[in-house]
């Protein structure tokens, strides 16, 4: 079956074409990198839509009628000037696939968007974020959580129910040390935390049998725990620039010998 796609990119456009009012059956729709400043209200009627990207624009809102949308399974919105979301936004059953926040200045996630329980992939990059929502461990189907380069300072309990991550990206945050619960992330292949603030790591890292890579450059290290040195499949371990991780332990001259890279 070929679903009906319209793709208006780096076109200059300052307002979507009424002419897209009358494409009742659109499936994908695309305006990345234009001039678009407001969103028209014909928008929500076109409700066969299942990707809609309205990245690299300058808009400052987004709707509550984005709640219409109901058959939404990819929302790009990055990139733009908006500072708060909708709670509608939780409310989209068909929001599986991809959810991208990124680069614009949201200072808070709605709690609404842990409704999104079956959503895969979502990324809050670059925005004012200073937490996460309490409860986001009830969004057990994402598989990647970006949320680098916010100001974030600790992150929930719950994130460790979380249980189909496979990365989890928290570069240059504020963040001081991780929460325990961080090793029942069974699958997490992924976690990377470089030019944090941690000045400690959990014993419970030791949990993390499936992780491949963590990045722990540019923080306040001043040990590790031994457990990391038991990651059965560890392959890089970065260390750098840990200015207050002056004694190595041995056990990284193990890793080494079993053929995981450690950078220090």
């Amino acid at each position: 079956m070929v679903f009906k796609t319209i793709r208006m990119d780096a076109q200059g456009l300052k307002e979507l074409p009424a002419s897209l009012a009358n494409e009742p059956d659109l499936v994908h729709l695309s305006v990345y990198d234009n001039a678009l400043t407001h969103l028209p209200e014909w928008l929500w009627s076109l409700q066969k839509l299942q990707t809609l990207n309205l990245s690299v624009n300058q808009l400052t809102t987004l709707p509550e009628a984005i709640g219409l949308l109901d058959q939404l399974r990819m929302l790009d919105i990055g990139h733009n000037h908006i500072t708060t979301l909708p709670e509608a936004l939780g409310n989209l059953p068909a929001l599986t696939d991809f959810l991208y926040l990124s680069d614009n200045g949201i200072q808070q996630l709605p709690p609404t968007l842990t409704k999104l329980t079956s959503l895969r992939y979502l990324n809050v990059t670059d925005n004012q974020l200073t937490a996460l929502p309490e409860n986001i461990g009830r969004m057990r189907g994402l598989i990647e959580l970006r949320a680098y380069r916010n100001p974030l300072t600790a992150l929930p309990d719950s994130i460790g129910s979380l249980s189909k991550l496979r990365e989890l990206h928290l570069d240059q945050s504020p963040l001081t040390s991780l929460p325990a619960s961080i090793g029942e992330l069974h699958d997490l292949r992924v976690l990377s935390v470089r030019g944090c603030r941690l000045t400690t790591l959990p014993v419970s890292l030791g949990e993390l049998a499936q992780l491949r890579h963590l990045d722990l450059r540019g923080n306040e290290l001043t040990d590790l725990p031994e457990p990391i040195g038991e990651l059965p499949n560890l392959e890089k371990l970065d260390l750098r620039w840990n200015h207050h991780l002056t004694r190595f332990p041995r056990w990284l001259e193990t890793l080494e010998d079993r053929g995981c890279i450690v950078f220090r």
